[in-house]
């Protein structure tokens, strides 16, 4: 499984839209094949910080993914909206608390 971890920094008033973004298409995020989970968080100490975290089967399934057309339509439209440099990671769990 591979984890994919993207951070997202937005101008305060941007805010707003980003999460009718998020929540419009979450489930178009979940509905492609080896996507497993989407999740998102918001920094508790800057508001304006976000995090995503989605799940997929492996580096294949997320490449499918970033290279469709409902990625680069949901892509240009968030990236109208940062206020710094989107930061990526890709990363494989190692130990979990969590029996899924």
């Amino acid at each position: 499984m591979l984890i994919r971890i993207v951070k997202l920094t937005f101008k305060p008033e941007n805010i707003p839209s980003f999460e009718r973004i998020f929540d419009e298409t979450k489930n178009g995020i979940l509905a492609f094949e080896g996507c497993n989970m989407v999740e998102l968080y918001q920094d508790r100490n800057n508001p304006c910080i976000f995090f995503t975290y989605s799940f997929w089967d492996g580096e294949p399934a997320l490449e499918k993914y970033r290279n469709s057309d409902f990625f680069k339509k949901v892509w240009g439209s968030t990236k109208k909206l940062f206020s710094d440099k989107p930061e990526a990671w890709s990363v494989n769990r190692i130990q979990s608390t969590n029996p899924s």
